[in-house]
């Protein structure tokens, strides 16, 4: 049975130059997309969940807004106090746990993870729950590359991926040169 505190609030913002849809219940940010499809990705991965439906509403969601605007600006530690209301299978939270440990501008490859959660034989697993993380930027799946030194995939498209990653290291640069 569904329950009145299973609501997903939603809202969209654009901060210099990103736009980015959120989405977030009572217990904490579910959501958070980059790509212009962002909203129907949304709507799909709110189908899933036994939740009463979605709600646009920009002011409920302004404290996450205002972190990942801070995000951008360069405030590293902005989003590390966010509270998150993740839903995934068990392994996925799992993997998507170990990704909140990726310290700011530093990469690890897909198999670092795989082996640091202790299965190192599964790579392909934990590319695939990777893929399915639902809050990017705040569980910071750009910070995943593949063995190769390359991008990889991304859930909101390679080109986010990138720009994500060249933004942590514009950020640390000016940090270091001021």
């Amino acid at each position: 049975m569904k329950g009145v505190d299973t609501l997903v609030y939603w809202t969209r913002f654009n901060f210099d130059g990103w736009s980015v849809i959120l989405a977030a219940t009572e217990k904490g940010l579910c959501y958070v997309g980059l790509a212009e499809n962002s909203l129907e990705q949304l709507k799909d991965w709110a189908k899933r969940l036994d939740n009463e439906g979605l709600k646009e509403d920009e002011a409920k969601l302004e404290v996450y807004s205002n972190q990942l605007k801070g995000y951008f600006s360069g405030r590293t530690n902005d989003l590390l106090a966010l509270p998150l209301d993740l839903k995934g299978t068990p392994f996925q939270l799992q993997v998507w746990e170990m990704l909140q440990q990726i310290p700011y501008d530093e990469v690890v490859t897909y198999s670092e993870i795989a082996e640091q959660i202790g299965k190192a034989s599964a790579v392909r697993a934990v590319a695939s729950a990777i893929g399915k993380n639902p809050v990017l930027i705040v569980v910071p799946c750009h910070r995943v590359i593949a063995k190769s030194g390359g991008l990889s995939g991304y859930r909101d498209g390679k080109k986010h991926k990138r720009n994500l990653l060249q933004l942590e290291k514009s950020r640390l640069i000016s940090d270091r040169t001021e």
